[in-house]
């Protein structure tokens, strides 16, 4: 579907004073050329100032069949006729013209002149392009300057060179010397890019790089861009891609072509009808269409690769208001779109787009990254010819000129991006259907091209064009031999056709040609009646935008949801996304001119312009921008109140367009013929919960008001939502309340609700409101509540990376900080807090070292994430050393150090008995630690520790670091040593500390420790050690009593022999005998 808009993109026109019929026209280099119909003439004239005046002319050595320049290098490249023969021609240096110097160097391709060119004089150079076939096409690169040459069956590319001055002046110097040598050399070897420094002049050269074979298709019209090259016949297009490469591993092997040009040969006599085809990317492969390389570069510049990007076979449709005569392509085109994040110096666009048209049908392909269809034009009429630029497509049928916008900015806009089509930026899609804009009639239109802001036309009332010429005169000549022949076959047969009126008039049909078709051609006439060759000024960009705001505010009166409205807005974005494309390269879009000969006035003034170009680039930039802010503003309103599928599209064109929350709420005030709730669009709703939910911008009253007014209207379900969000934390809290009571009462308590409403009051100062508000639920309910909205306890900061606690947060600190600790623990445990926050939001409360540690006590009974545990398990060891030493600590700042300034959430016994990463504690404990040796604190953080080091989790090798500040005089220090070394099964040396220290808990100590693997220990270690210790002191009681109850274990786990021979040998074997009895004893009754 295409939309038509009543919008003016034509700003003004002038007729270009020819005095002689224009043939050929095109343009380019800020100027227009013109050739006379079958004449040897190029005029020059400039674009780019009022009136088109003349800037030089200068004759070609033929009649010239096609004329095409390049931008890049700034030259003419022409296929002219003369005495029955092709040439093919490349002018350069032809503004000196100017200076009307009759000097003109003419040479072969790679063959540079030695006269005054390379002397330091200015001249014209006429390259001549020998070629082994006849050429139909030409084509100039818009990027490099590259030429593209296309005969019968081959297209053949020319890359531009410049050669270096140096080699010049060598080459000169040779040449001089030697005469005779000259003709073999070649300046195109050079790939040196400098210009000479004591000229004004440009010396350009070809080098003949590749040949393409292509024996199934006849080139009619060529295109190429940036490696892409695109070929058209009557109803084909083929889109190739050539890439250089210095592998020669990945160059393709030349196909076998001679099996399907015999193909073709063989059905030259059959009538085929073609069907559609579109294949794209990798399937244009399949097309049937060998492609054969021929690389002819003389120097190693590596190897080309071919692949295939696009095939469109078409056809004749009986049923499109054309002739099959006239269904045919034409205008096929290459656009180069390059965008703001590419290097100065990158040759290859980031996008470019294909171009070709039926007379009823305009088509624009996508070519780099994947192939895609962007947009078809539906023409109300035949169209005659088409061209693309960055901002329109401009089309012309026979009487008149239109233009239909393009996708190329939607398109490059996403390659230069990546932020497109999320949340933060938006862009119209590539799919927005295409509309058309007012057209301007002419008379007898025949060609246009495009150069800037210039649409140049050539009329020619009722005559035919070269090509329409050309066209019946082949078909005459078909006529003339289908008439011929079948005259003869009935002569033969004895009938004169010419004596029977109905055969004469069978025989005038051209049943046998090729072309069917229910008409003739209109004959040319025999004598013109007029032409003219306009240039069509198009508005700026700007100018059409405003334009289309003012058309689209029309729609907006009667319906502000118009579907037309909203495309028109769109349409308008996209003309100023090209814009300003085009502003931030400007070196990529402006053509490449090699200077040239002015007068001082001129060149001053040049100078004077240049100065000023930066600054009226930056004020162009900036009105730009700014009416692209606009632009997002306005789709943002009108996708607040569309539709539910598109609602999401009002965030990141309100975000582009720099309002704020408040200015988005004026703009989307409820409509006075929609004075229901409903009138706030989803859109608009969308855009408010997603401000509320990620920006950290905290609102005025008034407008925290409005939100709270605007969603208890039309959706009161969020409302909860919406008061905990920290960017109304200046809204009235009694209005709240009485929005929040409303809720209560229509939808029912829940909660999130009521802790709402307690928020509410405490904002309030209201605390017997609150109490009896908290008080309506369980404290596990209310661990739910938090958890279904986590802004009522957290807050984001700036960025949204920090995390604060709210006043209710701060509250229940004092409060209820058991329901606080266990809140932050359900939140992490549902990914709704990082640990790193609950630290920080418990550091900010000043409950480092209070309800911190009761935090990362109660996170480790809940989680069962191991990195967590361990994690934890370390910081809760050293904060429990910390308190005992009560001293800061050198290493691991981020953990408090002072003494717990209230009592644990959880005791000792609480995590021994519900936390199994605490272990119970070891009976020999008791005894080294008895309960008076320490405050009742000091004592409950103690046995946290020795629990820790008691249990399964703790890795003792991770905290002995830290417990080296730990001193050993102490017995409790005493303990913890003696646990770790314990732990990390160093029980002799443990067990000789400890019969130093305190040998009442030896038996303790062994019972527990010495068990099963260890339990030799009892008598390789203990028995000994014991034996040793009471010798030297014999009134011991306490070794005497460790001595009997070691002697008991002993007695019960060994023989009779190994008991005796455990016994020493210092006469006091009296005092085992009864144990050895005991052992006996116990032997015969097993």
């Amino acid at each position: 579907m295409v939309h038509v808009y009543n919008c003016h993109p034509f700003a003004s026109q002038q007729i270009v004073q020819v005095e002689q019929e224009p043939g050929l026209v095109c343009c380019g280099g800020g100027a227009l050329f013109v050739i006379a119909t079958g004449g040897c003439k190029v005029e020059a004239y400039s674009l780019e100032q009022e009136g088109c005046p003349l800037i030089c002319r200068f004759a070609t050595m033929g009649t010239v069949k096609s004329l095409q320049h390049s931008s890049i290098g700034d030259y003419l490249v022409t296929i002219e006729e003369k005495n029955s023969a092709t040439y093919l021609r490349a002018y350069t240096n032809w503004r000196y013209q100017a200076e009307e110097k009759s000097r003109v160097g003419v040479r072969l391709l790679g063959h540079l002149l030695r006269g005054a060119s390379l002397r330091g004089g200015a001249q014209m150079e006429i390259i001549e392009i020998p070629l082994s076939e006849r050429p139909v096409a030409v084509a100039c690169c818009s990027v490099t300057g590259d030429l593209l040459v296309g005969c019968d069956k081959t297209l053949i590319l020319f890359a531009l060179r410049r050669p270096n001055q140096q080699k010049l002046v060598r080459i000169s110097q040779q040449t001089l010397q030697h005469p005779w040598q000259n003709t073999q050399q070649s300046s195109s070897q050079n790939q040196g890019q400098s210009s000479t420094s004591n000229q004004n002049f440009s010396i350009l050269d070809f080098e003949r790089s590749v040949i393409l074979h292509l024996p199934g298709i006849t080139p009619q019209k060529l295109a190429l861009c940036g490696g892409y090259v695109a070929v058209q016949a009557e109803l084909e297009v083929l889109v190739l891609k050539l890439d250089a490469t210095s592998d020669p591993k990945n160059q393709e092997e030349p196909q076998d072509s001679h099996k399907s040009a015999n193909q073709v040969d063989e059905l030259a006599d059959f009538q085929l009808l073609p069907r559609h085809q579109e294949l794209l990317g990798n399937q244009a492969r399949d097309c049937g269409l060998s492609v054969t390389m021929e690389r002819t570069g003389l120097e190693d510049r590596g190897q080309y690769t071919l692949t295939y990007v696009l095939y469109r076979r078409f056809a004749p449709d009986y049923f499109q208001g054309c002739t099959v005569e006239e269904t045919r392509l034409h205008s096929i085109q290459l656009h180069p779109l390059f965008t703001s994040n590419q290097s100065a110096c990158a040759d290859e666009p980031a996008c470019v787009f294909c171009f070709f048209s039926l007379p009823t049908t305009g088509y624009l392909y996508s070519l780099r990254g994947g192939v895609e269809l962007l947009s078809a034009y539906q023409y109300p009429e035949k169209v005659l010819g088409a061209v693309l630029t960055d901002h329109l497509l401009h089309v012309i049928t026979k009487s008149a000129l239109q233009c239909f916008s393009v996708r190329c900015a939607a398109v490059a806009t996403r390659v230069e991006d990546p932020y497109i089509d999320t949340t933060m930026r938006a862009c119209p899609p590539c799919s927005l259907e295409v509309c058309a804009l007012r057209m301007q009639l002419f008379i007898g239109l025949r060609s246009v091209c495009v150069h800037g802001r210039h649409v140049v036309l050539l009329s020619a009332a009722d005559t035919e064009t070269p090509e329409e010429h050309e066209h019946n005169a082949q078909r005459r000549g078909i006529e003339l031999k289908e008439h011929t022949m079948l005259t003869g076959v009935f002569l033969a047969m004895g009938i004169d056709p010419s004596t029977t009126p109905i055969l004469e008039t069978l025989l005038s049909r051209p049943f046998l040609s090729k072309k069917w078709t229910g008409s003739r051609p209109r004959e040319s006439s025999g004598a013109g009646h007029g032409w003219n060759l306009y240039v069509v000024d198009t508005v700026s960009p700007i100018t059409l935008y405003h334009e289309m705001v003012e058309y689209s505010r029309r729609y907006a009166e009667t319906n502000p949801q118009a579907h037309s409205c909203r495309h028109l807005l769109s349409e308008a974005h996209l003309l100023l996304r090209a814009s300003l494309l085009q502003l931030m390269l400007p070196g990529k879009r402006t053509p490449i001119i090699p200077p040239h000969i002015k007068s001082d006035v001129e060149a001053e003034r040049q100078t004077d312009t240049q100065v000023n170009v930066r600054t009226d680039r930056e004020a162009d930039r900036q009105e730009l921008e700014e009416a692209l802010r606009e632009n997002c503003a306005q789709l943002g309103d009108c996708f607040s109140r569309g539709s539910q599928r598109e609602c999401h599209l009002a965030l990141p064109y309100y975000r582009m367009s720099g309002l704020s929350v408040t200015e988005v709420i004026a703009r989307n005030r409820p409509l006075p013929s929609f004075p229901s709730p409903s009138s706030y669009g989803p859109g608009f709703l969308f855009y408010l919960k997603h401000f509320l939910l990620e920006e950290d911008q905290i609102l005025s009253q008034e407008t925290a008001d409005d939100i709270i007014d605007v969603f208890s209207q039309s959706e009161p379900s969020h409302l909860v939502s919406v008061c905990a969000s920290p960017s109304m934390l200046h809204a009235s809290p009694a209005q709240a309340m009485l929005r929040l009571q409303h809720l209560e009462s229509t939808a029912g308590a829940s909660v999130p609700l009521t802790i709402t409403m307690a928020t509410m009051a405490l904002r309030m100062d209201d605390l017997p409101q609150y109490t009896q508000l908290m008080d309506r639920h369980t404290e596990m309910l209310l661990v739910y509540g938090f958890i279904e909205e986590p802004k009522l306890l957290l807050c984001s900061g700036s960025g949204g990376q920090d995390t604060h606690p709210t006043a209710l947060t701060r509250h229940l600190t004092h409060s209820q900080p058991g329901l606080l600790v266990a809140a932050m623990v359900a939140l992490h445990e549902n990914n709704k807090v990082q640990l790193e926050q609950a630290d920080q939001v418990f550091k900010e409360l000043g409950s480092e070292d209070g309800l911190l540690v009761d935090f990362w006590e109660a996170e480790i009974m809940a989680s069962s994430q191991e990195v967590v545990i361990q994690e934890l398990l370390f910081r809760l060891a050293s904060v429990y050393i910390d308190r005992l030493t009560n001293t800061p600590r050198e290493t691991h700042r981020d953990l408090p150090h002072t003494p717990p300034a209230s009592k644990s959430l959880k005791s000792a016994n609480d995590l021994i008995n519900w936390c199994s990463h605490y272990g119970a504690l070891y009976p020999w404990l008791s005894v080294l630690t008895p309960a008076r040796s320490t405050g009742s604190q000091q004592q409950d953080t103690l046995h946290k520790l020795q629990s820790l080091l008691c249990g399964p989790s703790l890795s003792v090798c991770s905290v002995v670091p830290l417990l080296e500040r730990l001193s050993e005089e102490t017995l409790w220090g005493f303990s913890l040593h003696l646990l770790c070394a314990t732990r990390r099964g160093q029980y002799e040396s443990s067990m000789e500390k400890l019969l130093d220290r305190c040998p009442q808990a030896i038996i303790a100590y062994a019972n527990h420790q010495l068990q099963d693997t260890h339990m030799a220990l009892w008598w390789q270690k203990l028995l000994p050690e014991l034996c040793n210790r009471t010798r030297a002191a014999v009134d011991n009681g306490i070794l005497l009593a460790a001595l009997k109850e070691t002697l008991v274990v002993v007695a019960t786990e060994t023989s009779p022999a190994e008991f005796l021979e455990l016994l020493p040998d210092d006469g006091t074997a009296l005092y085992f005998l009864p144990h050895l009895l005991t052992c006996s004893q116990r032997q015969l009754l097993a």
